[in-house]
Order: structure tokens, then sequence, then C-alpha cells
């Protein structure tokens, strides 16, 4: 346990580095700070001006990386974190194909699909107050979030959830008992990191097309 709060202070000491490295504005900074699963993965490395390239990236998956081992510390000896494929939520945004798919389609879907997550973070919020991992995942989604509008043509056109569809997703976490409830929080959490490991990956592949080569590296 001592290892996994390390990490998270050592994440909110770069979340509060990372909004002067990036140009992005602070907004709500944390005070404190399914399968197939690797922790060798390659990725590339690109020009830093790329999208794909900026440390939100991982910075973000790191933080949402952790929930695994959290999952694993409160559930041990009850239910496998696998078990999750039975709470799937199926309110999540869909992840951005890896083809037929514009660079512009995909920051739209981007940038949407944290601010729904954004939302369904209240719910994991609610049956884990102060949970850190959330905290950052929201905190990094902002910018994230950010980012994407900066390099679309037409920012405009992601809009915010109105107070009826926000509610509306969260009516569908409110599930009939606590084990449920709490299901479905860690079900948002791994979620939110496939989503942004498939929209890494989708928002590189675009990038490239645009003539930027880049080196690999193991994370």
């Amino acid at each position: 346990m001592r290892s996994l709060l390390n990490l998270l202070l050592s994440a909110a000491t770069l979340a509060a580095l990372l909004p002067h490295a990036s140009g992005a504005p602070v907004e709500d900074t944390p005070t404190a700070a399914p399968t197939g699963e690797s922790s060798g993965e390659e990725v590339e490395v690109l020009p830093s001006d790329l999208l794909s390239a900026s440390p939100v990236w991982h910075a973000v998956l790191g933080v949402t990386k952790l929930h695994k081992k959290e999952f694993e510390e409160e559930f041990e000896n009850v239910v496998k974190y696998n078990f999750l494929e039975n709470y799937k939520v199926f309110s999540v945004p869909e992840r951005c194909p890896h083809s037929n798919f514009s660079k512009e389609a995909c920051l739209h879907r981007m940038a949407h699909g944290l601010l729904v997550y954004t939302v369904l973070l209240k719910h994991v919020e609610k049956e884990y107050p102060g949970s850190l991992i959330c905290s950052l995942a929201k905190y990094y989604s902002g910018l994230l979030i950010n980012l994407c509008k900066e390099k679309m043509r037409n920012p405009d056109q992601v809009a915010a959830l109105t107070d009826r569809q926000e509610a509306q997703l969260l009516r569908g976490l409110n599930l009939p008992s606590a084990f449920q409830r709490k299901m479905a929080a860690h079900s948002v959490l791994r979620q939110l990191h496939y989503f942004l490991l498939d929209g890494r990956r989708a928002i590189a592949k675009r990038e490239r097309r645009n003539g930027s080569v880049g080196s690999f590296q193991i994370l």
C-alpha cells in the first residue's frame, strides 16, 4: 500500500508541474496527489510538438494503470480483477477506431469521450470519497480535453454535457447493492484506462501520416 501511495504522490507532484510545461490552464488541481494489461509496453517516442507525445498521456496512463493494484488490494481473496468484465459500463464512449476515421474526428471523439468520463468519475468519487486515483484521472482528463481541442479545426463542436445528460449517465450507475455500485466505479476506472490507451495509439497513428517518425521506448 505504501508503494501505491508513493506513486500517487509522485503523480500529484507532476500534476503541479505539467500545466506550466504544456501551457494548459490550471483548474481544480488535486491537493494530493480488460484482459491484456502489460507493464512493459513498447511505445513510440514522437516529436514533442505532437499531441501523442505530450507528457500528459504518460502521467494519466500511469495513474489509471495503478487502479488494478488498488482493486486487487481492496478485494484480495474476494474477486479477481477480470471479474470487472461482468460490470462493464455500457454508457462509456466508443473508442477511436484505428482506421476509416480522420484525425479531426478522432480528436473530437477523444475530447467528447473524456467529458463523458469526467461525469462518470463523479460516481467513483461518490463511492470512494478522497480517491487519489480518481482525482488525478479527472484532473489529467481535463488537461487532455484542452490539448485535443487545441489541435482541432472546430473545437467548438465539443460541447459539455447538459445537466439532464449527466443525470442520465449517473442514474445508470446507481445499482441496487453497495457491492454492485463499487464494481461499477471500478469498471469506470478500468474502461477509462483502455479508452486513453487506445486513444493515444489512434492519434499517434494519424500524426505519423503527416510524416513524423519517432523512435521507440519501453514504458
